[in-house]
């Protein structure tokens, strides 16, 4: 239990730290507004700069493909069009549950408008026994847990792209998903691990480019510094942004780092009018280059409540059309949810596993296993005993 009296001993001392945080980061805003400002005369210096040194850059950076003063109003989407979404969900393996097994829930999600057609809202739950499934990625030392969830990050993608073909027809579509399409964990799996993951999940993007239907990562509350790193290039007081000889410690104080904890929305804030999408970036996080002509490309966009990150593969940001298209259609998505997509928030409410749903699920697996002729079957004393107090 939380003792509330302790705790409020230690608000005025956090509450003095954000006050004073809060001056700081108005300082930075300032200050990276300037730096933008004076990057609009020298971005095409900087780009040069950044490709010839990029293999000695040992901060994470975007490549602007527009002008960087860039503010465009995104047009009104087409009344009749189709919106896609998928998100998952899952129980993880419990070694004192009366199984070691877990389970995907992917919820789907398909909405028609205007086409008088009935909505698909329901989920696909999978679960996972096998000693392959459930111990595989013990050889590269990755917890099952872990392995779990990048199981479920693919899965996610390649129901979507099915669903994305069977809409396929003659309204505009668009498929979304939550969060980014850059998928920084891989960085850090072996090559082994990652050939696992990473094929189903592109094979699923051709099959959405194949259909001509955009995809596009939504991120809410970004917290990525891409962008505001692009302008260290113009912060950095060396001849050359040369870090590894320069600044080969980047956890120490370094000249650029006059922006840290700075994020790109709290600058894009002060330039997007709501309805307005930024300057289009392309990423250049190592793991893309994994991803063969599937760059991921980005830009940020004011829904009206935040200032929402949105992510879509080469094809979709080469496409004028299909681009402006894609962004109406989310924005649309936005105002119909309040806020934020509501094809997203319905495949996460499809996908969530409640507490209910929990109980019954390893209730149906005790009447399975009873049946087997399974005996002993239930929980360890540790889980019982946690579920409910005596004192």
């Amino acid at each position: 239990m939380l003792d509330l009296t302790k705790l409020a001993r230690q608000m005025q001392g956090l509450s003095q730290h954000l006050t004073l945080e809060a001056v700081a980061s108005r300082q930075r805003l300032e200050l990276a507004q300037q730096h933008l400002k004076n990057a609009y005369e020298s971005q095409q210096d900087l780009i040069d700069r950044q490709e010839k040194w990029r293999d000695r850059i040992l901060f994470a950076n975007a490549t602007p493909i527009e002008p960087l003063e860039t503010c465009i109003d995104i047009p009104v989407p087409p009344k009749i069009h189709t919106v896609i979404a998928t998100d998952g969900s899952q129980i993880a393996p419990n070694h004192h549950e009366i199984a070691y097994c877990y389970l995907l829930n992917i919820g789907r999600v398909v909405l028609h408008y205007g086409q008088n057609r009935h909505p698909l809202l329901d989920s696909l739950p999978e679960v996972f026994y096998r000693p392959e499934d459930l111990y595989m990625s013990r050889q590269w030392g990755i917890r099952t847990e872990e392995w779990m969830s990048f199981r479920r990050t693919a899965s996610e993608t390649t129901v979507l792209a099915e669903l994305a073909c069977a809409a396929k027809g003659e309204a505009p579509a668009l498929a979304m998903v939550d969060g980014s399409l850059i998928y920084w964990f891989l960085e850090q799996l072996p090559m082994d691990a990652r050939d696992r993951i990473l094929p189903p999940i592109l094979e699923a993007w051709q099959q959405m480019r194949d259909a001509q239907i955009p995809l596009m990562g939504y991120l809410s509350a970004s917290r990525s510094i891409e962008t505001m790193n692009f302008l260290r290039l113009l912060a950095c007081p060396h001849p050359v942004p040369d870090c590894k000889t320069y600044c080969p410690n980047q956890l120490e104080k370094v000249a650029c780092k006059i922006f840290e904890q700075l994020r790109d929305t709290s600058v894009w804030a002060t330039r997007l009018k709501p309805g307005q999408r930024s300057t289009l970036w392309r990423s250049n996080s190592p793991i893309i280059e994994l991803y063969g002509d599937q760059i991921i490309y980005f830009c940020y966009v004011h829904v009206g409540t935040e200032i929402a990150r949105i992510e879509v593969p080469a094809w979709v940001a080469e496409n004028v059309t299909i681009l402006d298209q894609a962004l109406g259609l989310m924005l649309a998505q936005v105002q119909k949810g309040y806020g934020y997509p509501v094809a997203i928030a319905e495949a996460h409410n499809q996908a969530v596993v409640k507490g209910g749903d929990r109980t019954r699920f390893f209730a149906l697996l005790e009447q399975q296993m009873i049946k087997a002729g399974l005996k002993n079957v239930g929980t360890s004393y540790k889980e019982a005993r946690k579920r409910g107090s005596i004192a």
